[in-house]
C-alpha cells in the first residue's frame, strides 16, 4: 500500500474546474515530484491533498485512511504539512513564533527537540530566532516556510514551489535541505516550476496538463523524454 493515494480527484473554484480527475501515488520515503506549466492544476493538487481546496470527487488516502473530507486544520494531525506557494510566513511574528505555530497541535518535550532540529537544518533561521519573519529576504523565508511545515513532524513534507523568487545560491543550499530531510526519513511530494531541480532531487514524476496527469514516470525517464526536454527543461 502506498503512503499516499489520490484516485480520481476533481477539484474546482467556484465554477471552474482546476483538477480533472488526477490520480498518483508516493511510496513511503520517496521523493514524487510535479511539473506543469503555470495554471496545470500542480498547486491545487497540494491544496486539494491538505484539504484546503477539498476534492468534489474522488478519493484521497493517506497511511491507509480515507482523508478526502478531512478539514484542513486536522490534516497535520494525520501527518501531512505542506509549505505552500508564496510563504505564507506572518509577518509581524518571530522566527520562533512562526516555528511554534508549526506546533500547534502538538505538545510534550519532543517539540522542543524538533525546533531544535529545524535550526540545525536551517542555521540561519537559529541566527534570527526573534527577527520578524517580514524583515526576512525570499530564501529566509522559504527556509521559515519549511521548518514550521517540519514542526508539525509530518510523514509526507509537500512542498510548493521552494525555489520561486530566491537567490540561485538559496536554491541550491534549500534543495541540499530536503535531500537531507528526505534522508532523515520525510517522504517529499514536491511542485517546482524549475523542472531540473524537481527531476534532479526527485525519483518518481507526473506531468500535469490543463487538471489531468499527461505523464508518470521514472525522473530519470522523464529527463529524457523529447517532449519532456521540450517543454520543461528548456532543451
Amino acid at each position: 500500500m502506498a503512503l499516499l493515494e489520490v484516485d480520481g480527484i476533481h477539484s474546482h473554484y467556484g465554477s471552474i474546474e482546476a483538477l480533472k480527475g488526477v490520480s498518483l501515488e508516493v511510496q513511503e520515503g520517496e521523493v514524487v515530484t510535479l511539473i506543469g506549466s503555470n495554471g496545470a492544476g500542480k498547486s491545487t493538487t497540494l491544496r486539494s491533498i491538505s484539504g484546503l481546496t477539498p476534492a468534489s470527487s474522488g478519493r484521497i488516502r493517506f497511511a491507509g485512511a480515507d482523508i478526502t473530507r478531512v478539514p484542513a486544520h486536522r490534516i497535520p494531525g494525520h501527518g501531512i504539512a505542506l509549505a505552500p506557494e508564496g510563504r505564507h510566513c506572518f509577518p509581524r511574528m518571530t522566527v520562533r513564533e512562526n516555528l511554534d505555530l508549526g506546533a500547534h497541535h502538538r505538545r510534550g518535550a519532543e517539540v522542543s527537540a524538533d525546533m531544535e532540529r529545524v535550526f540545525t537544518l536551517f542555521p540561519r533561521l537559529r541566527e534570527r530566532e526573534k527577527q520578524k519573519a517580514g524583515t526576512m529576504s525570499g530564501g529566509e523565508q522559504q527556509m521559515l516556510a519549511i521548518g514550521r511545515a517540519l514542526m508539525a513532524r509530518p510523514r509526507l513534507l509537500m512542498l510548493d514551489e521552494p525555489s520561486m523568487g530566491i537567490a540561485p545560491i538559496l536554491v541550491q543550499r534549500i534543495y541540499e535541505t530536503i535531500g537531507e530531510i528526505n534522508r532523515a526519513g520525510v517522504t517529499i511530494l514536491l511542485v517546482e516550476q524549475n523542472a531540473n531541480y524537481a527531476l534532479e532531487v526527485s525519483r518518481r514524476g507526473y506531468v500535469l496538463e490543463t487538471g489531468r496527469v499527461v505523464l508518470a514516470d521514472t525522473s530519470a525517464q522523464l529527463r529524457d523524454d523529447p517532449e519532456v526536454q521540450r517543454a520543461y527543461l528548456g532543451t
